[in-house]
């Protein structure tokens, strides 16, 4: 979500977007970081194989989270494949419709990234009703860390975005301009991936992929 705040007729501030001609006036956190490191993790952990459901094509936020997948996939020299990627638009619903098109295309993946946790909890109902098992078969992340988060069964890895520390910053930067002026632009914010029991590690070299010929199970 994307916030304005605005003090007299010249202080503007803009909360969760960057602007290129005005980056002074930004606060905002590096979504397409953030997913590359979710990536980059999952990698590490031995998965391959790894889905992505997206946020709303008319979203930045969501545009950055599937730029930095497919550009962490491109790194590690892993193929990107289009039949891995579902479309979304943040409800848990379409999370849990996401993964019946990627079943149903019969999409081979150990591991699942959503674009938000909303539909990270979709998904993982919808394979849990596919008969498969979260972590043992397919880990699965979300982003932005939601109180329910922890709560789902399993608990649910996601990526925490620094939202308080960004509203800190806009509101010290609004004071700041207000009595002083213009500031340097303020470096992007970075999220942190607070691992729970639907992150699992890939043992022994072997990979149990979801995805068979019929498509779902």
């Amino acid at each position: 979500m994307t916030r304005s705040a605005k003090v007299g007729e010249d202080v503007n501030m803009v909360l969760n977007r960057r602007l290129s001609r005005h980056p002074a006036h930004c606060v905002y956190a590096d979504q397409q970081a953030a997913a590359e490191a979710v990536v980059d993790k999952l990698v590490a952990m031995g998965h391959r194989e790894i889905a992505f459901i997206a946020g709303s094509a008319d979203s930045p936020t969501g545009a950055e989270r599937l730029a930095g997948y497919r550009q962490a996939l491109i790194r590690h020299g892993i193929p990107v494949q289009e039949t891995l990627i579902a479309p979304g638009k943040w409800t848990p619903a379409c999370g849990a419709a996401a993964v019946s098109t990627l079943l149903a295309r019969g999409a081979r993946f150990s591991a699942l990234v959503a674009s938000n946790d909303d539909m990270a909890i979709g998904a993982i109902k919808r394979l849990h009703e596919a008969g498969v098992m979260v972590p043992d078969e397919v880990s699965v992340v979300g982003f932005d860390d939601i109180p329910l988060a922890p709560y789902v069964i399993p608990a649910l890895s996601s990526v925490k975005m620094p939202v308080n520390g960004m509203i800190q910053e806009t509101i010290n930067r609004l004071t700041t301009m207000v009595e002083e002026g213009s500031r340097d632009a303020l470096p992007a914010f970075s999220g942190t991936l607070i691992r729970r029991d639907s992150l699992r590690r890939l043992t022994g070299g072997a990979m149990m992929a979801v995805g068979r010929p019929g498509g779902i199970r």
